[in-house]
């Protein structure tokens, strides 16, 4: 099953745990107290929406992209009715250009720690730079290894999984603990990363 099905398949059947209807926490929290002040804005695997449009209404010009069409489809609708615009893409980010680049702001909630291998992620981290214009900040929520449960909740990854992949694009402003709002009954701990893209050469 290709990743498309398989976030289309948990979008259908209505079991996607972290589609939670609202913007999550750990978002307002960082661009709130940071303060990120309103731009040009990128989400990266965004869902059905929640986070983009919350970042609209603060004032950003947001594009979410997603793999899901399920999602973006919801996205769309979401958007409509709580009369905002953002623009929203069917794509697959490690493989796609998005229009509109260069942003100033990139967040995901959860996109990049589903890449499995180092290589990978570190490709990940290269196109979020690659999307970004100079001192961009990104915005990375991601499953943190630290979290003891076994099988359910997200792919769980090391503070040097993180460190790794994105050391060579990125400077580590703050990777601190926190947990995801999901519909699971125990939150699942979180890596709240952001990052500056480095100037080329450094």
């Amino acid at each position: 099953m290709t990743p498309e099905d398989r976030f289309n398949e948990h979008y259908k059947e209505g079991s996607a745990p972290w589609d939670i209807g609202k913007p999550d926490f750990n978002l307002i929290q960082t661009v709130t107290t940071t303060p990120i002040a309103p731009c040009k804005a990128l989400e990266i695997g965004c869902g059905t929406g929640d986070n983009a449009i919350w970042l609209s209404q603060q004032n950003f010009t947001v594009i979410g992209v997603d793999i899901s069409e399920i999602a973006i489809e919801k996205a769309r609708e979401k958007a409509a009715k709580a009369n905002v615009t953002c623009a929203f893409a069917v794509l697959n980010f490690l493989k796609s250009h998005v229009e509109g680049a260069p942003f100033v702001f990139a967040f995901d909630r959860g996109c990049f720690h589903t890449v499995d291998s180092p290589q990978e992620r570190q490709a990940f981290a290269m196109q979020v730079n690659r999307h970004l214009g100079e001192k961009g900040l990104w915005l990375s929520l991601i499953g943190n290894a630290d979290d003891e449960r076994l099988n359910e909740g997200p792919p769980k990854r090391t503070a040097r999984d993180i460190v790794g992949a994105v050391e060579p694009y990125f400077e580590i402003l703050s990777l601190v603990s926190s947990r995801f709002e999901t519909h699971l009954p125990v939150p699942p701990r979180a890596w709240v990363c952001l990052m500056r893209k480095r100037k080329s050469g450094e």
